[in-house]
């Protein structure tokens, strides 16, 4: 025989012998997961019930479905497709005690049974951070845990401080008491600097019940640094006779609450007090000098520093930023420029450079005030010069019957009868033209000098 037919026929021989030792009466199910509280589908089928019923029950060995037949009264199991080939059925609002083998039958002879084995994942709860509740000092070490119960199986977390991954120093697993969840603890540790204050730390679980999403956790660090201090001027160019504030602008984690002010070369301090202005009411040159504050919080002290040079000429910004820290004081010693003031670096104001005075408010006042004394003088002056001319050159006569009397005398109005002449009118009703009258009033005056009184 060829080799050729003699492997035919081994073929058709295994093909005849596999038809023969499949079952086609035995069922067939599928393993199914579900997410807790959701709904899983059990399946089972068979080619040949053999005029057989299929049977569904649990993992106690209840019977859920016999056919069509309810046999377990629990409403969350329904009954989907019921055929003598297929029998489905479904359970709603999965428990973690519905975890376990579920058995598919059929009784036939003998009785033929298939397993569908169903895993519950048990969600992770929100993760909870824990160490962040006091304040950290910078420079210090920071240890926060983050921890999420109820994962099955156990969660996996992570961490980000703002953007940047953190590095998890170690991971705890502990079994829930109900022995089928986990808790699951993770912890980190970083040093934090004044930059970390108001950073967010974020801690992430994943798991594959959370179906693609995260759950996470974020808190923000608070961290206690160090002060710094600035000293602005209020107006920014001051000028003599003006009013002057310089606030001492202390920043800081918590923000400093005590201002010491001084001035250098004097021993006594100018101010100390929780208000961080120093206020000058007018400006004078004696005030020129280099002001200093020393800002003080429980976490140290700084000091600034203000060149005042008061004059007609306005001073640029100058805006002193000291960040050089003063240790703070103990308990029972004062805060004094010599204990508690560190050396810190100033700006100097920036010469000005246009060098042509620029009067100040007060000195326009006065300039305008004596313009206008001195105008007012020079008009009364004027005016009595006006006065005395006039008078000098009008005087009064009185003629009583032809006689020259001084008004000075007791008279009765009706004897006296007064003019007033000038000079050049003495005369002047008998000369025929101006110059007759000018000389008949010089003449006339030398000649009655014995009959007349003037009086002014």
């Amino acid at each position: 025989m060829p080799p050729s037919v003699l492997s035919l026929l081994l073929l058709l021989l295994g093909a005849a012998n596999g038809n023969l030792s499949r079952d086609e009466s035995q069922p067939t199910t599928s393993d199914e997961t579900v997410v807790a509280g959701g709904t899983v589908v059990l399946k089972c089928q068979v080619e040949d019930p053999d005029d057989s019923s299929l049977q569904w029950s649990n993992p106690a060995q209840q019977t859920l479905y016999f056919g069509e037949k309810r046999a377990l009264r629990d409403n969350r199991i329904q009954l989907q497709r019921s055929t003598p080939n297929e029998l489905t059925i479904s359970i709603t609002d999965v428990v973690l005690a519905d975890e376990g083998e579920y058995t598919c039958s059929i009784f036939t002879m003998p009785v033929r049974t298939a397993k569908a084995l169903v895993t519950v994942l048990g969600i992770p709860q929100k993760p909870q951070i824990f160490g962040h509740e006091q304040p950290i000092d910078e420079e210090k070490i920071a240890r926060l845990t983050c921890r999420s119960s109820g994962s099955k199986p156990a969660a996996q977390l992570r961490w980000k401080k703002g953007n940047k991954e953190l590095k998890a120093e170690g991971t705890e697993v502990v079994e829930d008491p109900n022995g089928k969840t986990f808790t699951v603890s993770s912890r980190v540790e970083f040093r934090v600097t004044k930059e970390d204050n108001d950073a967010e730390v974020t801690c992430t679980v994943d798991h594959e019940s959370l179906q693609n999403s995260e759950r996470s956790t974020t808190q923000k660090l608070q961290v206690h640094y160090k002060p710094t201090a600035k000293i602005e001027p209020h107006p920014l160019y001051p000028r003599e006779g003006e009013k002057l504030q310089l606030q001492c602008d202390g920043q800081g984690n918590p923000v400093p609450q005590e201002f010491l002010w001084e001035k250098e070369g004097s021993d006594a301090p100018l101010q100390l007090s929780s208000d961080s202005i120093l206020i000058f009411p007018f400006l004078n040159k004696s005030d020129s000098g280099t002001y200093v504050c020393t800002a003080t919080s429980s976490m140290g002290s700084v000091v600034a520093k203000y060149n005042l040079d008061v004059s007609d000429l306005p001073q640029l910004p100058t805006p002193h930023v000291h960040s050089t820290p003063a240790p703070p004081p103990g308990p029972s010693q004062p805060i004094s420029h010599a204990s508690s003031m560190a050396t810190a670096s100033s700006f100097t104001p920036a010469p000005v450079q246009d060098a042509s005075p620029v009067p100040s408010t007060s000195s326009t006042y006065h300039a305008v005030i004596g313009g206008v004394v001195a105008v007012i003088v020079f008009l009364l002056l004027s005016l009595l010069i006006v006065l005395g001319h006039y008078l000098i050159r009008h005087k009064g006569v009185c003629v009583r019957h032809g006689e020259t009397v001084t008004a000075s005398r007791q008279q009765s109005p009706a004897e006296v009868m007064c003019t007033y002449l000038t000079h050049e009118a003495k005369g002047s009703d008998d000369a025929p033209d101006a110059d007759t009258a000018i000389i008949n009033a010089e003449g006339g005056q030398a000649g009655g000098d014995d009959k007349k009184e003037y009086f002014i």
